[in-house]
């Protein structure tokens, strides 16, 4: 219970301190609002008006994945500058379950990406949210959350090490979000990409939220999004201590 109330109230801190931040609020704003813009024109060009509900979905995970990544990076860099980095390596508890909380955080901020591209494409475009699965859709959708949570502090481990996790933040935002399936189907892309995406938590959880919203089967995909998100979480978990370990040893923990 006290590791649960730790994670809950960090995460709950984390939230208040992003709702806070003008630049973490434009970002929330305008961005989810141009993916689905984005995405919307992208099908009516390509001759599929029908998809358009995928469409906005897709945006919605493509903005969930966008704030999950360069949160978790976001929310370490803050932690260093504002000199806080140190002590939460040092707290009286292991590394990775003090930065699991920032990373849900984002994941919890990033619903809103997914409410303001379905509202976005309602109120514009005149999408129908006529779901095939809709109380599936709203358990895969957290289950979605959750699981890009959890792979956000395997990638945070490496953010605790580089000064500049930005860097790799931006590297990996399209690639991932491409290989996942969040817009485009895996099934078009090279064959090469099957066996990336397959070991991907977030093509597990894309496919059952798009499973939820355009009808098919929901839960295998979700379970396997939540067994491949705890394998991240378990190699987070090593990889927070080591890198604690080899960022006190390179002296890369803070910036002086």
């Amino acid at each position: 219970m006290r590791t649960l109330r730790l994670i809950a109230l960090g995460a709950l801190l984390h939230v208040k301190q992003a709702s806070r931040s003008p630049f973490e609020i434009a970002i929330a704003l305008l961005v989810p609002v141009v993916q689905a813009t984005l995405a919307v024109y992208l099908f009516r060009a390509g001759g599929e008006p029908d998809r358009l509900l995928q469409a906005a979905v897709g945006a919605g995970l493509m903005g969930v994945w966008s704030t999950v990544l360069f949160g978790s990076g976001g929310a370490i860099q803050s932690q260093r500058w504002q000199g806080t980095l140190e002590m939460i390596m040092l707290a009286p508890r292991p590394p990775a379950l003090m930065i699991l909380p920032i990373t849900l955080a984002t994941g919890i901020t990033g619903t809103y990406a997914m409410l303001a591209t379905l509202l976005w494409g309602r109120l514009l475009y005149g999408i129908r949210l006529d779901f095939a699965h809709p109380l599936a859709f709203l358990v895969a959708v957290p289950g979605c959350i959750v699981g890009l949570g959890m792979f956000g502090l395997l990638l945070a481990s490496t953010f605790v090490l580089m000064r500049n996790a930005n860097a790799l933040a931006n590297t990996l935002e399209y690639p991932i979000w491409l290989v996942s399936g969040m817009l485009v189907p895996v099934t078009a892309l090279p064959g090469w990409t099957g066996p990336v995406a397959a070991v991907l938590p977030t093509t597990w959880g894309a496919r059952a939220v798009h499973e939820a919203a355009a009808g098919g089967p929901v839960w295998p995909a979700l379970g396997v999004c939540l067994a491949i998100s705890l394998a991240c979480l378990a190699a987070g978990w090593l990889m927070m201590t080591y890198v604690e370990r080899r960022a006190r040893v390179a002296a890369t923990l803070a910036l002086t």
